[in-house]
């Protein structure tokens, strides 16, 4: 089994982007994919990683594609976060969408994507990153 781990932001069309791009991976076998959120440091109303609406739209295309779906949530350091989540799933792959940030806002507050990307020990995937900078 090839286990995906999906870091899914709040954009659902960034969610579709990752998941399109899962299902167009080549496979030689079974595909599970993980859905992790992070809930930027607090969850004060006690959401689930499923009722994410970009989380939901994600599911919903790797299920019509017969991909197993999990779930798995965070709230805290995004990138750390990413990182221990893929060691407790054993994920083969990591696939993140950046968000949208201009060269100095990536400056000033850092990219969860560029941090996972240096210290993850697995490949990375990284969806949509020619708009990302926009």
């Amino acid at each position: 089994m090839y286990r995906v781990l999906a870091a899914i932001g709040t954009d659902e069309e960034r969610a579709r982007e990752q998941a399109e791009t899962i299902v167009d991976l080549p496979r030689n076998g079974d595909v599970a994919v993980t859905l992790f959120h992070d809930f930027d440091g607090d969850n004060p109303e006690g959401a689930s990683v499923q009722q994410v609406a970009a989380v939901r739209r994600a599911a919903e295309r790797l299920e019509d594609q017969a991909i197993d779906v999990g779930y798995a949530e965070s709230s805290g350091d995004a990138a750390r976060a990413v990182l221990e989540t893929a060691d407790d799933v054993g994920a083969d792959l990591l696939c993140l969408a950046p968000r949208k940030r201009t060269p100095t806002g990536k400056a000033l507050f850092g990219s969860v994507t560029q941090q996972v990307i240096l210290e993850s020990d697995r490949p990375v995937l990284v969806v949509g990153a020619e708009s990302a900078g926009e």
